[in-house]
């Protein structure tokens, strides 16, 4: 039996077409497989910015070594090259320096400068 309630939320089994695009179906995505959605078995990721170029990296942590990495795909020849690393906006809105062996957790929106230099 139908209550009021139910009267006044009937559509007749229609679908309001300027709302779906005449799809018959939302837009939204109720599936709960959303990239911040708890037991999402996909990973996460955050998007970082080493010298100035968007990079999307997995979530948590990431070294010195692949920073350098982003930064310079192929390394500068010569033996002595060796890497500045400085990061800024990381979590809790900290700046500083990454150094050989280390890591630093990421952030979405990090900005990595990383430099190389000669060091003869």
């Amino acid at each position: 039996m139908r209550t009021e309630h139910d009267k006044d939320h009937d559509d007749g089994g229609r679908h309001d077409d300027a709302l779906d695009g005449g799809q018959g179906h939302s837009d939204h995505d109720h599936s709960g497989h959303g990239q911040d959605h708890q037991g999402d078995d996909r990973p996460r990721t955050v998007t970082i910015y080493v010298n100035t170029r968007p990079h999307e990296v997995s979530k948590g942590e990431i070294s010195f070594e692949d920073v350098v990495k982003l930064a310079y795909p192929t390394a500068p020849s010569g033996a002595n090259i060796g890497y500045t690393v400085t990061y800024q906006r990381g979590h809790g809105n900290q700046d500083g320096d990454l150094v050989a062996g280390k890591t630093v957790k990421v952030k979405d929106g990090m900005i990595f400068d990383v430099t190389a230099t000669d060091l003869s």
